[in-house]
């Protein structure tokens, strides 16, 4: 036992730390180099958490089969047009992360997006939504903005509500007849419809797999009835044909990768700096400038390669970064600090582990899945805008047929558990370059382009693998 301190003398602090505090919790402040970090991924990997790692062995197989059937797979020209045929997949994926990160799931996020797209179409092609629908419709939409933003704030949300409150000023005041006010009202119009999609899953507690499969099928008849039956053609709207299909020049893509490798170097090492000067457990400021490093190369080799002129045709160079690239990438960031450095991301994939748990550790875990379907529906909207671009036009079955379907395999296929509580935005990408592949390599091949059945089992098939995997590493996780 410890003797009292004598009277009179005054009591060590709790708050100082001494010199043998620091070495009996030596751990706690060690920073692992480039050898601990391999070696914690290793273990990680044994321990039944692979991450996005079967799908990036994947996709590299795919790239060595495509490239060997066809040796135009990794040409300019192909690797140019690429994220123009897949972004949409990836948007929409990246949207549907938050909600399998609960392990809920929404099947409506295609036609979301598809009758965000529509919205936005028929608002610009009639010079105002007001004069392209009926007025009871017209009144039905604002009543639906208003209605969600009130939900909003009164479930003691932020983020969606002003995101609605922004679409109704802009619809009010006719700016809905210009192209990019349309897009944000479209935008915001997916966002209300995920605030009463959460209300109605999280709060009245229907199953969002009922919610959604009727939304699925309501927002199909909405489209038809928004576009009186005729589709509208947006390659006339320079700024909405070009999501998906113009570049940027090459300076604005150099300076768009400076940008991102300065912001990760910053942060990064600002962290690491942070942790050492508060003897906190943290990265070594060498394996942080090692991974900067490889990013960095990575990034300055796309860059260059895509800056190269794609077209035949000298007299008409196509070269830059494709926005389908640039728009999806800079998304992927946004919710990936979101998720990780935000206390409502913390509080999200608590939820997502346990959420009897994360409510009896005083989590709101209705306003959290709310949020989580907001986050979905608008950046569905964003999706839809791109599918839009990628076709040319607002059909009548936008966002129908195997668009979520896609989108929900692109999402898993990356490394998101279909079970709640793991994954990553970088799993939507990485997916979303898989789903893309199968169809762009086989086109390629004439004796291949003309059996589309072959897209359907290679896409079944990887999906079912991917799930195989999942299922896998948590039983490997649960045993271990």
């Amino acid at each position: 036992m410890t003797a009292p301190p004598p009277p009179g003398s005054a009591a060590p602090s709790a708050a100082v730390p001494t010199e043998r505090d620091h070495g009996s919790f030596s751990l706690d402040i060690e920073r692992p180099g480039p050898r601990d970090a391999v070696r914690a991924y290793v273990t990680r990997i044994r321990s039944g958490d692979p991450g996005a790692l079967p799908s990036v062995l994947g996709l590299i197989v795919l790239v060595i089969i495509f490239n060997q059937i066809s040796g135009r797979f990794l040409g300019k020209a192909n690797i140019g047009n690429l994220p123009g045929q897949g972004a949409y997949i990836a948007i929409i994926a990246l949207g549907l992360v938050f909600v399998l990160l609960l392990g809920e799931i929404d099947l409506a996020a295609g036609t979301t997006g598809g009758l965000a797209a529509a919205y936005a179409a028929q608002a610009v092609f009639a010079g105002g939504l007001h004069k392209g629908v009926p007025g009871l419709f017209y009144g039905i939409t604002l009543a639906l903005l208003i209605g969600a933003a009130l939900l909003g704030f009164y479930m003691r949300l932020i983020s969606g509500p002003i995101l609605v409150v922004v679409g109704a000023v802009l619809l009010l005041s006719g700016a809905d007849k210009h192209v990019i006010p349309a897009l944000i009202i479209s935008v915001s119009i997916g966002a209300a419809i995920g605030i009463f999609t959460g209300w109605l899953v999280a709060k009245v507690g229907i199953p969002s797999f009922i919610v959604t499969l009727a939304l699925f099928l309501a927002w199909q008849g909405v489209v038809l009835y928004i576009l009186n039956s005729q589709p509208i053609n947006v390659v006339q709207y320079g700024f909405w044909n070009g999501l998906a299909n113009d570049n940027m020049s090459p300076t604005w893509g150099w300076v768009y990768l400076v940008v991102l490798l300065l912001g990760y170097l910053g942060y990064t090492l600002s962290r690491a700096l942070r942790a050492r000067r508060r003897e906190l457990a943290g990265d070594a400021i060498s394996l942080v400038l090692i991974r900067f490093a490889a990013i960095a190369a990575v990034g300055i080799v796309v860059v260059a390669f895509l800056n190269q002129n794609r077209n035949p045709n000298p007299t008409a160079p196509i070269r830059g970064v494709p926005w389908a690239a640039a728009v999806p990438i800079g998304l992927m960031i946004l919710c990936t600090l979101a998720l990780t450095k935000t206390t409502w991301g913390r509080h999200l994939f608590a939820i997502g582990g346990n959420a009897e748990a994360a409510r009896r550790a005083g989590i709101d875990v209705t306003r959290i899945r709310i949020t989580a379907f907001t986050v979905s529906s608008a950046i569905a909207a964003i999706g839809g805008a791109f599918l839009a671009s990628q076709q040319g036009s607002v059909n009548l079955s936008i966002g129908a047929g195997n668009i979520l379907l896609f989108a929900v395999a692109a999402a898993v296929i990356g490394g998101t558990s279909l079970f709640g509580g793991r994954g990553k935005p970088r799993d939507a990408i990485i997916g979303a370059l898989v789903i893309s592949i199968i169809p762009n390599g086989l086109g390629l091949k004439p004796s291949l382009a003309i059996h589309p059945e072959y897209q359907q089992i290679i896409t079944g098939l990887v999906l079912l693998l991917a799930a195989a995997v999942d299922a896998l590493s948590r039983r490997r996780a649960r045993q271990s």
